[in-house]
């Protein structure tokens, strides 16, 4: 992913955080939150060409305006952590843990949470799933009835990610997501993640929805589009996922997406007052 060092967002188009970063500025000080792990899913295809737009598009998911954390919010879909994605001896095919332990910079036991949560949040949220059969075979297919209880099961934590990978019969397919960036939330929030971006295709044969009580909207978006929205105020993005939605705007297909990053620095935002203003400045670690 292409360094955004000292880039800056204007807090007005930072949804949610501007009353805390300005007192944070101000020089009020709290204890800072501890982060929770989390991962999230760039789900990429290529458009249809209708309209003469071409290029990748993204699924995303409209954060509900009740949320805590970034309401309103046009985010991609993913969450926190179950512990239980750690689980040893969960089904797993592609690069092992040890494997993403080396690009993640991590333990193989926190590397394997990651990519588990990563597989687990895009199905819980968007009924797809990186898992099949055998280690190279397609993938299942995760239509019916049926399919949607385990979703709401694996939701609710009746069910752990290896719980269903076991009772159907399923692999992870851990070569079918890319890592392409690690964000940390300011240390002024009192909600933080620590978040990994990861990117996959859409699988033929599988359908994106929105069946989740945390969005109120779910749809496939040219990124060029979304980016006007956001700079019109139409549209409400994080920092995180604006550089992430440009990145897909200029790769030439979604292929071109779904390709590791060759560096991985940490990402943190940190509150500041420049010249035009307070404002996120986009600091490497």
């Amino acid at each position: 992913m292409t360094s955004t060092t000292g880039r800056r967002f204007p807090l007005t188009t930072t949804p949610g955080i501007s009353d805390a970063a300005s007192r944070w500025l101000a020089g009020e000080r709290w204890d800072e939150a501890e982060p929770r792990r989390a991962s999230t899913v760039m789900l990429v295809r290529d458009g249809d060409g209708i309209g003469g737009v071409t290029g990748p598009e993204v699924f995303m998911l409209r954060r509900v305006s009740g949320m805590e954390f970034a309401p309103s919010t046009m985010v991609f879909p993913g969450g926190s952590v179950d512990e239980r994605d750690g689980e040893i001896g969960l089904p797993w095919a592609g690069p092992s843990p040890s494997e993403w332990a080396d690009r993640l910079g991590c333990s193989p036991a926190e590397a394997q949470t990651y990519v588990a949560a990563a597989i687990r949040e895009v199905f819980e949220e968007c009924g797809v799933l990186l898992a099949s059969p055998s280690a190279s075979g397609p993938l299942a297919m995760v239509d019916g009835p049926e399919w949607l209880d385990i979703r709401l099961a694996l939701v609710d934590r009746r069910l752990s990610l290896a719980d269903v990978l076991r009772d159907k019969g399923l692999v992870l397919r851990s070569d079918l997501i890319v890592a392409k960036a690690h964000w940390l939330t300011p240390v002024f929030e009192p909600r933080r993640y620590d978040t990994w971006f990861f990117a996959a295709l859409m699988p033929p044969f599988q359908v994106a929805d929105g069946e989740t009580t945390e969005a109120d909207q779910a749809t496939w978006v040219v990124p060029a589009e979304l980016l006007r929205a956001y700079a019109a105020g139409s549209a409400l993005m994080l920092p995180p996922t604006v550089v992430c939605v440009e990145e897909i705007r200029d790769a030439p297909c979604a292929a071109d997406v779904v390709v590791h990053s060759d560096t991985l620095p940490l990402i943190m935002p940190e509150v500041v007052d420049g010249p035009d203003g307070a404002a996120m400045e986009i600091v490497e670690r």
